[in-house]
């Protein structure tokens, strides 16, 4: 298995060099942007695509709703962090050198990879992460697709990571997100109900809901008593 890739006849070796060939062709501050962008800037970029769906989604909709949706959001993470555990004996078990260790002539972006190549984390945990984001918010979901698979390609131009690396890391990620998550969402939708009605972590789980003018919305707390004595029941806020 460790040799996996190794033949410079095979087509992963000629798409490394074709992809990583760019970064020769590319000016040197292009490249420095590239190695930062994706060994920590699209990791980044997937945190705030998570916080901007938790920040949207908790905010809109029905309680039951929000909630739900939350913990999908609380999932993508838990997924990556999963996922990359499962990777740890899959590496041990392939233990696939670096690309750069077998063929010469490539441009590697970042120092000091000691580890083994198959699979790639980084594509591993962007999938996970975006797979997860999916399940609980379509739009969030495809845009954090979109930066998983920048992920990828970055990995390879990068000259640290063959082809295949990053699509089996694509396959790890979605397998892990998607087979776990009727256990997880089933485990985490509770917890995520017990917080909203926390008085200290209550906010962390709010909708707001249209009044039947659809002039004016009110954000419906789960933790305020006026709630409770009105039965759930909506005022009527339209002007």
């Amino acid at each position: 298995m460790a040799g996996l890739a190794s033949d410079g006849t095979n087509p992963d070796v000629s798409l490394l060099y074709d992809i990583n060939g760019l970064a020769k062709a590319a000016p040197g501050w292009l490249d420095r942007v590239m190695g930062f962008v994706g060994e920590y800037g699209i990791m980044l970029g997937l945190v705030l695509v998570v916080l901007w769906c938790w920040w949207s989604v908790r905010r809109r909709g029905t309680i039951e709703d929000s909630v739900s949706a939350v913990a999908g959001i609380v999932w993508a993470p838990l997924a990556a962090a999963i996922a990359v555990l499962v990777n740890i004996p899959i590496r041990g078990f392939v233990e696939r050198p670096r690309p750069f260790r077998d063929h010469d002539g490539l441009e590697v972006l970042v120092a000091g990879k000691t580890d083994f190549s198959f699979v790639s984390d980084h594509s591993t945990m962007a999938m996970a992460i975006a797979v997860g984001l999916f399940i609980a918010h379509k739009r969030f979901g495809l845009a954090a697709i979109v930066l998983a698979l920048a992920e990828g390609f970055c990995r390879v131009y990068m000259g640290v990571h063959y082809p295949t690396d990053v699509v089996g890391g694509f396959a790890l990620g979605t397998a892990v997100a998607l087979l776990l998550a009727p256990v997880a969402l089933a485990l985490l939708t509770p917890l995520a109900s017990a917080v909203a009605r926390s008085p200290r972590a209550g906010w962390l789980v709010r909708s707001r809901k249209a009044s039947p003018g659809g002039t004016r919305h009110e954000t419906v707390d789960l933790t305020d008593p006026r709630r409770e004595a009105s039965g759930g029941g909506e005022r009527d806020l339209a002007a």
